[in-house]
């Protein structure tokens, strides 16, 4: 039976994340990790440049040897992406035994997660999978993604992160006038008021959105 995936959000802030391998298949998915803080280690008998590069810079630990049986058993996620599919398989089996969420490389049988196509506008994140069933379709669809959420988002993005927290200071529990001002914050001209208004016009903007009086 084919799997089906959970999309959920995830914290690996400085949490324990293993990656076997260190060609350019696990050095994709190490630059994902480091984006969200991981206490990263990768062990592999070669590393790519890149990769060492990240540890002198100290952004992971770099073991330069053959994986070993067991050792993905002191992470709380794990990443296999050797080229020797022996390997991959290990790792799998040593994670499966204990319950430790799992990605085996372009191998969805041995996946218990996977990563979806993902564009970022600071704390917004849109993300689209096909279940690992079809990447290059998730692929084409983050392209579409990317022009309908070009980068004045990330201003937006900010904008509304500031603005929740106000709402709840100024109207706790007063989900009526909350609501009133969400609706004027949503239906505003991000794209015309953010190229056409300096940061102290559009800190004006907000505060009219916050009034309700």
């Amino acid at each position: 039976m084919k799997k089906k995936y959970l999309p959920i959000n995830i914290s690996l802030h400085e949490r324990p994340c293993l990656v076997v391998g260190g060609g350019h298949v696990a050095l994709r998915k190490i630059d994902n990790l480091i984006d969200y803080k991981a206490d990263i280690t990768v062990i592999a008998p070669e590393a790519d440049d890149k990769i060492k590069y990240y540890e002198e810079r100290g952004f992971l630990k770099l073991k330069e040897r053959k994986y070993e049986k067991g050792e993905a058993l002191k992470y709380a996620l794990v990443i296999a992406a050797s080229d020797d599919e022996s390997v991959n398989k290990q790792v799998y089996e040593d994670c499966h035994k204990i319950g430790i969420p799992v990605n085996v490389v372009d191998n969805p049988p041995l996946c218990d997660f996977i990563f979806p196509a993902t564009i970022r506008r600071n704390n917004l994140s849109v993300s689209i999978s096909t279940d690992g069933t079809a990447p290059f379709l998730a692929g084409h669809l983050k392209v579409i993604l990317d022009t309908i959420f070009p980068q004045h988002w990330e201003k937006i993005s900010d904008l509304a992160t500031g603005f929740r927290e106000e709402l709840k200071r100024r109207y706790p529990g007063n989900k009526i006038r909350q609501d009133e001002c969400i609706d004027r914050f949503l239906n505003a001209e991000w794209k015309e008021i953010i190229k056409d208004k300096d940061d102290e016009q559009i800190k004006a903007i907000v505060e009219d959105m916050l009034n309700t009086d």
